[in-house]
């Protein structure tokens, strides 16, 4: 949700700017803007995308070697030009680009109306701009202590990029509840709200950390706390390569993360599953491991697509650990004062590892003494820093916002999960566990042999563009998986699509079903087989049209289905990671076909690190 992207060097800032919003636009946004410093300031700032911010600057000066620049995603008021970032103070002393939202702003606004103060726009970002103003002239104190002031008058979120008039030579970074990084070049630094603009400058990072203050001169980086105690940075390097974050040949960051899936997958459980003596070794959770073989009780929390593989994980861990599992939508979890005991295990999914309900929801957790494993994408984020421990996914850079290869990279690490604790607590037999974990093994070449139907699903896709709602069945492991597929839909192509369990569809959904209404039912060969042949025959019986994911070389559905899709043959503990490839293609297609734009929703972003 939102980007920030900054410089301060040798180098002319504005090329490193533009690309660095380029690379973030993938957050999602609708304005943009920036901030160039050359003896003097200018602003240029846009409604609408970083391509029409390009256009409106390019005949304007975009000379200066410190910048900073912001892709906003809407909180206080409308996409306007004037509620874009960056934000000038009253008086001109300072500029500020913020991330996040300052929960107590209208109050702060009040004062600083009482004192004279105008207010240009509708955003919270301009009260902080003149806050820290107010401070500033007020107290006549520098630039430093008048930003780590007004932050100790602020309650909420808070990932900015401050430049001051008079110390025109500096560059003050702050972080609280909402991502920053800052790279370190030769005599320059990098600043942005994710690494993906600093790569190809510079692999050497901080990571900011909540309440860190960092006062960046171009030969100089001091890292404070607000309260003004000094901390040591602590210099780390990035494990990406700019190859990661390009598109390679495809049209869309979607086909491509769909498409690295086999790869995925595979560096997921790369290191952690021998190939010699087949055994599972998960060293993130070694120091827990105890605790979650005694645990009463499994809290995963989650949101969103984390939250359907959440709920893939409490069939797992159940089915084959014999552990109660309880899913939680992070969101809902932290205000509705959960009992959290302090043997519970807390299991917090996310890819980007800064959701702000998730991180929110394992502060709560902590603070009841439970245990806190975190599974997460980008290494360096919040949550492996505020977990007990934890198990990262290495599914790579994920820039397209609907999430595909980061759920079953997120599925792989639960799956490994409940196997390991499966043989620990004996639950299943050595011959079990060794089956389970070849299964795991084999999957991403039968994910490489279901992509090559992408151009069968493509046909498929053709036919149903223009639906206006879409149904997905699913029962057992295949429920999430119908959740998922609908959520998948829902999010690029803007068609109304539910999720549910087959079971449940003549306690409702039943209603909707006519000749105009596709039924996507998950139907691979499992203990609920015959059911979801009977539900198959209940939508049929009312005109619907049947598209079904099937195990290869059945025949009972394939002879009732409109449209079937194979899979290959699978154990059920591993049947989500292949049912849900053929319904992001799915989804894929028609929104293609729908002119949406796949990679960047309307509305949607795709680390959400505000409330």
């Amino acid at each position: 949700m939102c980007g920030i992207v900054g410089y301060i060097g040798t180098k002319q800032a504005y090329p490193i700017l533009i690309n660095g919003l380029k690379r973030l636009e993938y957050r999602g946004y609708d304005s943009a803007g920036i901030a160039l410093i050359n003896g003097e300031s200018r602003i240029y700032k846009v409604k609408g995308k970083v391509s029409d911010l390009e256009s409106f600057v390019e005949n304007k000066d975009k000379s200066g070697t410190i910048g900073m620049g912001h892709t906003r995603w809407a909180t206080h008021g409308e996409p306007t030009n004037n509620n874009a970032h960056p934000h000038e103070s009253q008086n001109g002393h300072f500029i500020v680009i913020h991330n996040g939202i300052i929960e107590n702003y209208s109050r702060l606004k009040k004062r600083l109306e009482d004192r004279g103060y105008k207010f240009k726009s509708d955003t919270d970002t301009e009260v902080l701009a003149n806050l820290i103003e107010y401070i500033y002239l007020k107290g006549k104190v520098s630039a430093e202590i008048a930003v780590r002031l007004a932050l100790t008058k602020v309650i909420g979120a808070y990932g900015l990029l401050v430049t001051n008039k008079t110390e025109n030579n500096q560059i003050i970074a702050a972080r609280n509840g909402s991502p920053l990084v800052i790279g370190v070049g030769k005599n320059e630094y990098f600043f942005a709200s994710d690494a993906t603009p600093i790569i190809e400058y510079t692999k050497s990072v901080i990571y900011l950390n909540d309440y860190d203050v960092a006062i960046v001169t171009k030969d100089e980086l001091t890292l404070k706390t607000i309260k003004n105690d000094k901390i040591i940075p602590k210099i780390q390097k990035l494990n990406l390569d700019i190859g990661e974050i390009e598109k390679g040949g495809y049209e869309h960051f979607m086909l491509k993360e769909i498409y690295e899936q086999p790869k995925s997958i595979k560096d997921t459980f790369r290191g952690r599953v021998s190939t010699e003596t087949n055994e599972l070794i998960l060293g993130g959770i070694h120091n827990v491991l105890d605790k979650l073989i005694n645990a009463k009780r499994i809290i995963i929390i989650g949101c969103g697509t984390s939250w359907h593989a959440g709920l893939v994980g409490e069939y797992l861990l159940e089915d084959i650990a014999k552990i109660p599992v309880e899913v939680e939508y992070a969101s809902e979890f932290r205000y509705r004062r959960p009992i959290i005991f302090p043997d519970d295990v807390v299991i917090a999914i996310s890819q980007s590892g800064e959701t702000a309900d998730t991180l929110a929801a394992i502060k709560l957790a902590k603070k009841a003494n439970a245990t806190v494993i975190g599974v997460c994408n980008v290494v360096g984020s919040s949550i492996p820093r505020e977990t007990d421990a934890g198990v990262y996914t290495h599914a790579g850079p994920e820039i397209g916002v609907a999430s595909t290869k980061a759920f079953t990279a997120q599925v792989t690490v639960l799956a490994m999960m409940a196997i390991l604790l499966g043989k620990e607590r004996k639950t299943i037999s050595d011959e079990k566990y060794e089956r389970l974990i070849t299964e795991l093994k084999n999957t991403p070449e039968k994910i490489k042999k279901i992509l090559t139907h992408d151009n069968e699903i493509k046909k498929i896709a053709k036919l149903y563009k223009n639906a206006s709602n879409f149904l997905y069945l699913g029962r057992g492991y295949l429920f999430p998986v119908a959740l998922e597929g609908a959520l998948k839909l829902k999010e690029i192509s803007y068609i109304h699509a539910e999720g549910y369990p087959a079971a449940e569809m003549k306690h409702g959904p039943i209603a909707l079903i006519d000749e105009n209404m596709p039924v996507v039912v998950i139907a691979t060969k499992d203990k609920s087989y015959e059911k979801i042949v009977s539900n198959i025959q209940e939508v049929k019986a009312r005109k619907g049209k049947v598209i079904s994911i099937v195990t290869e070389g059945d025949i009972a559905i394939t002879n009732m289905a409109d449209h079937i899709i194979e899979v290959p043959e699978s154990h059920v503990v591993v049947s989500a990671l292949l049912t849900v490839i053929p319904l992001q293609l799915l989804s894929y297609h028609i929104a293609v076909m729908r002119g949406c734009n796949v990679d960047q929703p309307r509305n949607l972003a795709k680390s959400v690190t505000v409330e």
